[in-house]
């Protein structure tokens, strides 16, 4: 992947381990499928937090509609994208007589099955995680809304919480913040039952980039504005290389950010395209 520019002389290195997580290569994957064979597929909800991927498959017919859509939809496909859905979400497809086309992850899938088993067991849950994320929307619906989702201990009455609970957490947060989090709250007295279910391939990343933006005088971090899991990766990479410079477009790259000579390193958030980043690279070889 190197490759020597002539003015700034700058070299560019791609991250091999950025890009799309298998969960969302399965999804879009599933979609090119179906778009070639019928020429469009309804999607609920962006099917990855990239604006450019997402506008790459409305030009082949993908549909992005929200909830409200779907309940006036009716025999249709719709593609459920990697992040999974709410019971509620199923049983409207089977009142709208539409065909779901499931690319839930299979990590989110057991996820949400635990939680379930929990719930059916009267278990109290607290789940670490984004207010508002589809996934954790999801996971949500299993305990009929009746977990705690919290996003960090602030939020949390620690001296006033039950003393038994148990812990689960959206599939792409820090292992190392929930075992914090675990600690924490033993520390105050509560049992806790943790079950660590989060995803190895997306939580090993930020150890894998702090290493990759350490090689190189500066770094490209492409990602959708969107991506909550591209936020993390970006301040895992401007930690270990203060000259990470954030872009969502290759529109957004500034000459004036690069060294003649510079070693530039170009990485992305899992939900961030190959494409992209190839673009990115095409654009820093014009400087």
């Amino acid at each position: 992947m190197e490759a020597l520019n002539t003015s700034l002389d700058l070299e560019v290195s791609i991250d091999q381990n950025s890009g799309f997580c298998f969960g969302v290569v399965y999804a879009i994957e599933m979609a090119e499928e179906f778009l070639k064979e019928q020429g469009h597929l309804y999607c609920l909800g962006d099917i990855v937090h990239n604006d450019a991927e997402v506008q790459r498959l409305e030009k082949m017919g993908l549909r992005i509609i929200d909830h409200e859509k779907l309940s006036t939809l009716e025999n249709e496909k719709v593609l459920i994208r990697a992040h999974g859905e709410p019971p509620h979400t199923y049983q409207t497809a089977l009142k709208n007589n539409l065909e779901l086309v499931d690319a839930s992850c299979p990590v989110v899938l057991k996820l949400q099955n635990r939680i379930k088993n929990s719930f059916d067991k009267s278990e109290i849950i607290y789940i670490y995680g984004k207010h508002g994320h589809a996934e954790v929307e999801g996971l949500l619906g299993q305990t009929n809304q009746e977990a705690v989702v919290f996003q960090s201990l602030d939020e949390l009455d620690i001296a006033n919480m039950p003393k038994s609970i148990t812990l689960y957490s959206q599939t792409t947060k820090s292992t190392d913040s929930f075992y914090k989090i675990k600690k924490t709250l033993e520390e105050a007295g509560i049992a806790v039952n943790a079950n660590d279910t989060i995803c190895r391939q997306v939580s090993n990343r930020d150890k894998e980039l702090g290493s990759f933006a350490e090689q190189f005088d500066a770094v490209v971090f492409v990602s959708g504005t969107k991506s909550s899991n591209g936020k993390v990766l970006y301040n895992v990479c401007k930690q270990a290389n203060p000259r990470t410079h954030f872009v969502s477009s290759t529109e957004e790259i500034d000459q004036e950010w690069f060294k003649p000579g510079d070693r530039i390193g170009i990485c992305g958030a899992t939900s961030t395209p190959m494409w992209l980043m190839e673009e990115a690279k095409e654009k820093l070889l014009t400087f």
